[in-house]
């Protein structure tokens, strides 16, 4: 639990930081492939949490 409000504080403290108030308008291919791009970091990103939290439980057996 602590592990995933670090990550989420992280990732808010980033966003903050990297974000301007002027946005760049993009083409709709573009959104697409960012859209993708970002679901699929997401899915990698959950799924290193569950092999973690995996490990966790079984290294105490």
């Amino acid at each position: 639990m602590k592990k995933l409000v670090l990550i989420l504080a992280v990732l808010f403290s980033v966003s903050a930081f990297t974000t301007s108030c002027k946005e760049e308008k993009k083409t709709p291919a573009e959104q697409v492939k960012e859209a993708a791009d970002d679901a699929g970091d997401k899915i990698e990103q959950g799924v290193e949490e569950v092999e973690d939290e995996i490990d966790d439980m079984t290294d105490g057996n």
